[in-house]
């Protein structure tokens, strides 16, 4: 789809995927399982600026963050293959209300945050109401991981003819050519701009 050439900061939001304590800090469900990347906790601090500078011309930053619902007993309510895919993953990880759950400490606070259960950030949430209710017709997507929540997200906004931005420096995963894939495998359905070239068109923007 190649880049926009200008786009509205009022009606933009950025939104970012899953970078919760649990995925990224040191005492998080996947730190204390020995889970991280480098490429991955270099990820807030990259976005923070083109976040700031977003804010400042009027739009929005939005969180989306994954989730695992307690059942009575507290115990998560995890899918099967997820669960198989990450057996680390018990009781009060990326729980509503808990440290793990939270937005980073370096990209705090989101104007809006999203609860969200599956890989995508608009599957049985409320970010299409959001959307609208906020007259939002472009996001700028960001986030982890590149292949699965990101790339979901981007997928199903684009079912929904919303304009998406994906942020090619902003985005990651645990390998770099699953990552360099997906990026490549998503050209047809998002504009594609690295954080300093999307900071650049808002800072010059009026």
């Amino acid at each position: 789809m190649g880049k926009p050439t200008h786009f509205d900061p009022k009606r933009t939001a950025l939104l970012t995927i899953d970078l919760q304590n649990d995925f990224l800090h040191p005492e998080g469900a996947y730190g204390r399982a020995g889970q991280s990347a480098e490429a991955i906790a270099a990820l807030p601090a990259r976005i923070k600026p083109l976040r700031d500078a977003l804010k400042k011309k009027g739009g929005a930053y939005i969180s989306a963050q994954f989730t695992l619902v307690p059942n009575a007993e507290g115990e998560p309510l995890i899918a099967p293959h997820l669960k198989a895919l990450r057996p680390f993953l018990g009781k009060g990880d990326f729980a509503p209300g808990s440290f793990g759950h939270d937005l980073v400490d370096t990209l705090k606070p989101a104007d809006y945050t999203i609860e969200k259960v599956a890989y995508s950030a608009l599957y049985q949430t409320r970010l299409e109401y959001l959307l609208r209710a906020l007259d939002i017709d472009h996001l700028i997507v960001g986030g982890i991981v590149t292949n699965g929540g990101v790339a979901s997200t981007l997928r199903d906004a684009h079912l929904r003819n919303i304009e998406t931005t994906m942020l090619t420096d902003g985005c990651a995963a645990f390998r770099q050519d699953v990552h360099e894939a997906t990026i490549l495998s998503l050209a047809t359905v998002t504009h594609q701009m690295t954080c300093a070239e999307v900071l650049a068109m808002l800072e010059a923007s009026a």
